[in-house]
């Protein structure tokens, strides 16, 4: 009987164990479960961009213009993205300081542009950034940067301080990122000079005692990493020695004395192990891991003697940089780990010059075609640039792939990161694996995922075109809420948009087709109130990366490449200055809002009066005029009812509320009026019909803006300059005496391929002889980027 009851415990005791097991597991499968989901609502709603610039390249003369091409992708496929219909360009001095900005249009993921650098700047490294409006919610580290150089000629280069010990910045970066008393970690390294570029040096760690406990020397570019397992209670510090410079000394970062570390290593047979060690007890662990904002895989695993495995399929992680984030039990991220699965090339560019070697003012044809992995031509993007290599301008190392691959997930620079894509020996392995340990940052923030509240977005994608954004206040410069403003682009093509200002009293003003430097007017409708102030914001951003730009300084093996450069740019700027200015009319709608209006009165056709008010009662059958209280109203008929209240009223498209004003207008100075006879709404607004007046230049026929209008000079969309290549077809151009010191020969932003036959490019030397670099690069509609270099001389 005994033995009978025992039996009966043993059973119960294991039934409640695999039902609390079971338990066990199910919620672990859902806390897995509501991580990912957490993971997959923040993905949708946080839309990711990205953003390459090409650059013509990457040094410049005071005086020389900036050409750029920009690719504006969708961050989780690398496609061209169309949310965006502008991105900013600004360029930035080390004080953080804008010396130039661009507004660009974007068609299609892509658009172009060009900045002309001011006489006035000074010399030094800039950086140059673009970015959307969108992308300003993920801060200034999601932005597009790069390091450009520009020398003005005219100016002494500013004096520096010699110092006494060369300035390198060194830092340390424990994989999955602390150090724990008792685990042993691997511990990545940077070290680089003052001009950004990685050092060799032999360097050691050594404890509290002064003991060694680590050597190390860098594998490529600066980096390489080494292993120890710090103790507890105890501080280390690294001595570098570089050459026969001082030793420098610096400290490790500090040992938790509780934590996790995490441990990354090829597993072999197509597969990857993740080692989490943890001096805080056995628990459930949960590795996630995502490419590019794309879950990819939850795995669990019990931690026993404070360790845990992860074995991981390469083959469920996608191409490109993969995030592996390690869960405690209460679903707190607590490690963190890139790793880089290389992508397979599709798209192939073919680009090359007809002949290594040309004479002065010679034709160059470049064939050009993009290729699949079945080397068959296919449709791309392309833009391609042709300039002067020399000791002043080397051969720019940035290109798309390596940024959509690498760069764009990773902060700081990457010295020659072409070699991480380009290079597939165990030694490059090593060194990306090195890249991602010292420059690897979660561009998604787990405090945000995991909170219940949906993410709240502070700026807004442009959908249609630039945005002009305003703040509306009260005369107590308190926020105005529920107030509809105008804002018009004064012209004989319409355009004026409104808004309705917020809860935060702010104004978006959603243009269409905004180009060039103008003239706007912002207002409110002052028949109803003169009270509201309205300032209008600078859409360019005002948040900024750590980012540090390389010490600016010049060699004196430059001295003969700046001075035949600076030669050059003003021999271009003086004789050519004329074909330098030639600019492609955007295409734009220039029908109004309202779309077709009721009529169109062209005043030509009728027998001119000398106000306003006779062409309006003698001309204007859908209008009565009448005056109430001491001021004019005009009133529109339908095709069945008079409609109440007066119509908008505008003069080349700006609103006028005060009809007195409109009655003042010279008819003689206006050529049409449009009437839109109907109720109509737009947006925050309703209208009881429309009249336009448009005059002859359309610069409002000398009337007077309303006092309490904000009428100031407003830069849209840039409008894309003609890139100038002279021609030298005959004998006669060709030996014109007009001097031609261009060192960049070719620009072309857009070039189209298909599938049928290859693109020709042709273009023509200048009288500079040298060294020639070509570089073409571009995008697929399915997100294959590649480029493709070719050189030649001319003599």
């Amino acid at each position: 009987m005994n033995s009978k009851k025992k039996l009966n415990m043993l059973k119960n005791t294991l039934l409640a164990s695999v039902a609390l097991l079971a338990f066990v597991s199910q919620s672990n499968a859902q806390d897995l479960q509501q991580v990912q989901n957490a993971f997959n609502k923040y993905s949708q709603t946080a839309l990711q961009e990205k953003v390459f610039v090409h650059t013509d390249k990457s040094t410049y003369l005071a005086g020389e213009i900036i050409w750029f091409k920009i690719y504006c992708v969708d961050g989780a496929l690398n496609k061209p993205l169309t949310l965006s219909k502008v991105v900013y360009v600004d360029i930035l001095d080390n004080a953080q300081v804008s010396v130039m900005q661009a507004k660009i249009a974007m068609i299609n993921g892509m658009g172009s542009g060009s900045l002309v650098i001011p006489p006035s700047v000074a010399n030094g490294n800039y950086k140059l950034r673009a970015y959307t409006n969108w992308m300003k919610n993920f801060g200034p580290e999601s932005f597009f940067e790069k390091k450009i150089t520009i020398v003005n000629a005219l100016r002494s280069p500013d004096a520096t301080a010699k110092a006494k010990t060369p300035d390198y910045d060194i830092q340390f970066f424990p994989e999955g990122g602390y150090l724990v008393s008792g685990l042993a970690a691997n511990v990545a390294f940077k070290a680089v000079a003052k001009n950004g570029l990685g050092i060799s040096f032999k360097g050691a760690i050594v404890n509290d005692d002064n003991d060694t406990v680590a050597r190390f020397q860098p594998l490529k570019f600066g980096m390489g990493h080494f292993t120890f397992t710090p103790a507890a209670n105890n501080t280390y510090k690294a001595i570098i020695k570089i050459g026969s410079d001082k030793p420098i000394v610096t400290n490790l970062p500090a040992v938790k004395s509780n934590g996790y570390t995490m441990q990354v290593t090829d597993g072999g047979n197509g597969g990857i192990n993740v080692k989490v060690n943890s001096n805080t007890g056995d628990q459930q662990l949960y590795l996630f891991a995502h490419t590019r904002g794309v879950a990819k895989l939850v795995q669990t695993a019990v931690s026993s003697n404070g360790a845990a495995q992860f074995a991981v399929s390469k083959d469920k992680l996608g191409e490109g940089i993969s995030y592996l984030t390690i869960f405690d039990g209460g679903k707190q991220p607590v490690c963190e780990r890139l790793y880089f699965k290389r992508p397979k090339q599709s798209l192939f560019i073919n680009a090359d010059a007809d002949a290594r070697q040309y004479a002065a003012r010679k034709k160059v044809s470049v064939t050009v075609a993009a290729k699949n992995a079945a080397d068959k031509m296919i449709n791309s993007g392309l833009s391609m640039s042709v300039y002067r290599v020399d000791s002043l301008q080397t051969v720019d190392q940035d290109d798309i792939a390596s940024y959509f691959w690498l760069g764009a997930d990773l902060k700081g620079s990457i010295e020659s990161p072409g070699y991480y894509l380009k290079t597939t020996t165990a030694e490059a392995d090593e060194a990306t694996d090195n890249l991602l340990l010292t420059q690897g940052w979660r561009r998604f923030r787990w405090d945000e995922i995991l909170q219940p509240n949906q993410a709240a977005f502070k700026y807004l994608p442009e959908f249609n075109g630039h945005m002009v954004i305003g703040k509306l206040t009260d005369s107590a410069k308190n926020i105005a809420k529920d107030v509809i403003a105008y804002l018009a682009v004064p012209g004989k093509r319409v355009q004026v948009y409104a808004a309705k200002s917020d809860a935060e009293g702010k104004l978006y003003f959603n243009t269409k087709e905004f180009y060039g430097a103008n003239e706007i007017v912002v207002q409110t409708n002052t028949e109803r109130d003169t009270s509201h102030k309205i300032e209008i914001v600078s859409p360019f951003s005002e948040q900024y990366s750590k980012t540090a730009l390389p010490a600016f300084g010049l060699t004196p093996g430059m001295q003969t490449s700046l001075q035949q450069q600076s030669l050059g740019m003003q021999v271009q700027n003086i004789y050519a200055a004329n074909k330098l200015k030639h600019y492609f009319e955007p295409v734009v709608d220039s029908t109004g809002f309202f779309g077709n209006p009721y009529k169109t009165y062209k005043l030509d056709d009728f027998t001119r009066f000398v106000t306003m008010e006779e062409v309006v009662r003698e001309y204007v059958r859908e209008a009565s005029v009448s005056r109430s209280r001491g001021r004019s109203h005009i009133t529109l008929i339908d095709e069945k009812v008079m409609l109440t209240g007066d119509p908008l009223v505008m003069l080349d498209g700006v609103p006028v509320f005060n009809i007195d004003k409109v009655m003042a207008i010279d008819p003689l100075k206006v050529q049409r009026l449009q009437v839109v006879r109907s109720r109509y709404f737009w947006g925050p607004s309703a209208f009881e019909g429309i009249m336009n007046y448009t005059t002859y230049k359309g610069d409002l026929g000398g009337a007077e803006m309303d006092p309490h209008a904000v009428v100031i000079d407003y830069e849209g969309m840039q409008i894309q300059r003609e890139f100038y290549s002279p021609v030298y077809e005959t004998d006669e151009q060709a030996k014109s005496r007009m001097p031609d010191f261009r060192n960049l020969l070719f620009w072309a932003p857009d070039i189209k391929t298909g599938p049928i036959s290859a693109n020709k490019l042709t273009f023509y030397t200048s009288d500079q002889t040298g060294k020639y670099f070509g570089i073409v690069q571009g995008i697929t509609s399915n997100g294959d980027v590649a480029s493709q270099s070719f050189t030649f001389e001319v003599k």
